[in-house]
């Protein structure tokens, strides 16, 4: 385990008990900066510029009562979302990341749209290791069966958090794809298809297999064909969490992309043992994952981590955001060994590299 901590090296005890409080009211904080963003006082204020406007400027517009306006912005003001001086208010650089920053918006929309109600029954969730607050969004055993099916407008912040992790490394890592010169690949837990679609388009030559749940191949299959390249994927509908189902064998390549992350670690454990049977000979696999301990920057880190309680109120609640080491010790628990590993991918991915031990 490494050693780390997000505190200052010189905090004080009364300024950890202002972090406190912040904890105690982060729900609240985030609900009224939420509202002071969807409904336009933080782009009425940065319109403004650092003039700002007072709540009866604000009220003139006729768009927020005096009371609304009050409420909110003060508890805005305690976030460092604005600031007051001579009585108005004016956007604060962390509002100024509200209204423009896309990373902070989309885990905004994540946290509130998919996660928030479900959350509520975390403590339950842990205790069981089941997903009981996922019943605020459908009644599925886990969230990846019901994917497809998710009401608005949980569905699109749920794909546009999943794939503004995943879409800003798939460019760049095609190469390390690549790199062996493989012919049959394996894209297991495919989701939609991005990855198998961009790999098809990068080699003409490549042969995708791709293994998920029967619904998430329908849209795989979907994407597959609105790309033009349906005829070289093969589709295996397949329930991993069954660990008698085996993987297609004889692959060059198996790539797994934010996928392990779904499952506890003794699924893990019989996904990577089935995976290394599957490999041809001199096969490798493959692990692009957001690791919260390879991170540059805490930023990073923190968003990773504090992913993890999703998993366990609303995916499956049993998984998690791992440390790579979690992952290195599985793979050579199923006969596999790290050959590379390679951070700084996108914004916070990292690639490992295993190949079988002969």
């Amino acid at each position: 385990m490494l050693d780390k901590k997000f505190s200052p090296d010189r905090q004080t005890a009364f300024e950890a008990r202002f972090e406190a409080q912040k904890i105690a009211f982060g729900p609240v904080v985030f609900q009224c900066v939420r509202y002071a963003w969807k409904r336009g006082m933080l782009q009425t204020l940065a319109d403004a510029g650092e003039t700002g406007l007072s709540i009866a400027d604000l009220a003139g517009t006729g768009r927020w009562t005096e009371y609304a306006l009050k409420v909110v912005l003060e508890t805005c003001l305690s976030a460092g979302v604005v600031f007051v001086h001579d009585g108005r208010y004016a956007l604060d650089k962390a509002g100024f990341c509200v209204l423009t920053d896309s990373i902070t918006q989309i885990n905004i929309d994540f946290n509130h749209d998919v996660c928030y109600q479900g959350l509520f029954k975390l403590d339950e969730s842990l205790d069981a290791e089941k997903p009981i607050g996922l019943k605020a969004l459908g009644e599925w055993p886990t969230l990846y069966q019901g994917l497809s099916e998710l009401s608005e407008p949980a569905k699109t912040s749920w794909f546009a958090f999943d794939h503004y992790y995943s879409d800003t490394s798939f460019p760049s890592i095609m190469p390390d794809v690549f790199a062996t010169a493989p012919r049959k690949v394996m894209d297991v837990g495919a989701n939609t298809g991005k990855f198998s679609c961009v790999a098809l388009d990068y080699n003409a030559d490549v042969e995708l297999h791709l293994v998920d749940l029967p619904r998430q191949l329908s849209v795989a299959a979907t994407s597959l064909e609105t790309a033009g390249v349906r005829e070289r994927a093969h589709l295996h509908p397949t329930d991993l969490l069954d660990p008698a189902v085996a993987l297609p064998s004889g692959m060059d390549v198996i790539w797994m992309s934010q996928f392990l992350s779904c499952f506890s670690e003794p699924a893990i454990a019989t996904i990577l043992q089935r995976a290394a049977a599957a490999l041809a000979p001199q096969g490798q696999l493959l692990v692009m994952d957001t690791f919260w301990d390879r991170q540059r920057y805490d930023i990073a880190s923190y968003c990773l981590i504090n992913t993890s309680p999703y998993f366990t109120a609303m995916a499956s609640g049993n998984s998690k955001i791992y440390e790579s080491g979690d992952y290195v010790r599985l793979a050579e628990a199923a006969g596999l060994k790290l050959l590379t590993a390679r951070d700084g991918i996108g914004y916070c991915h990292s690639l490992l590299r295993f190949g079988r031990v002969e």
